[in-house]
């Protein structure tokens, strides 16, 4: 495991990768993937110094706190109907936040569904009872997780396979295309893999992820407009 580094270049601290996540709580995933979408994020340059990359500690931490005020002002209306012990789905939970997809569901309860389902062919459907994710939103105040939601059911932890991996966005937008022209999403993990010079088995575990995502997502909206179409 690499040790978070800190040091001083030129009078001013400056932290490594493993430095940001330290100050940030953020995993090393994350802050690779802030650092490669800085532009839509607003995170800091860095520089090459040793062999390393580097950020100035000041910078993290003014980016970090302008990233946890844009989180909380952008925290949305709780749907509050419903029974307390009904199951729904990442579709559902996503429209109990008040979020336009499921793709706006917080690690922290994509990782720890209270319970899930093996589909006929081979993907998971997740599910959380509607008192988790009332739970959840109570405690949306910028806190540390502790890795479980609040009031989350105890268990085994059943994390999400990508989670916040950036290459699960590639594959969403490659199921996007091919279902847009009509094409079924086989060869999709071959073409993954091309794209993002990664092993082709990891490519089609990738797409399978992808593809269940979608398919609840599609599940959810199918169900919104059936109740909205009903009088």
């Amino acid at each position: 495991m690499t040790s978070m580094a800190q040091r001083s270049i030129d009078g001013r601290l400056a932290v490594d990768r493993a430095g940001v996540a330290g100050h940030t709580g953020a995993s090393r995933k994350t802050v690779d993937h802030w650092h490669r979408h800085r532009g839509r994020f607003g995170f800091p340059e860095g520089f090459p110094h040793e062999g390393r990359m580097w950020f100035w500690l000041d910078d993290i931490k003014a980016f970090h706190g302008a990233h946890l005020a844009a989180k909380k002002a952008a925290l949305t209306e709780v749907d509050r109907s419903g029974r307390p012990n009904d199951r729904v789905t990442s579709g559902g939970a996503a429209a109990i936040l008040g979020y336009a997809s499921f793709r706006n569901l917080p690690d922290e309860l994509l990782d720890h569904p209270d319970d899930q389902e093996i589909l006929p062919d081979g993907r998971i459907r997740r599910y959380w009872y509607r008192r988790t994710v009332w739970a959840h939103a109570d405690g949306r105040t910028g806190r540390q997780s502790t890795g479980r939601p609040v009031g989350a059911t105890s268990g085994p932890r059943k994390p999400h396979p990508y989670a916040d991996d950036p290459r699960l966005d590639a594959a969403l937008d490659l199921i996007r295309q091919a279902r847009a022209a009509g094409r079924s999403e086989r060869g999709l993990g071959k073409t993954l893999a091309e794209r993002l010079d990664i092993p082709e088995r990891t490519a089609q575990r990738i797409i399978g992820v992808a593809a269940t995502l979608s398919a609840e997502a599609d599940d959810a909206e199918h169900r919104s407009t059936r109740t909205k179409s009903t009088p």
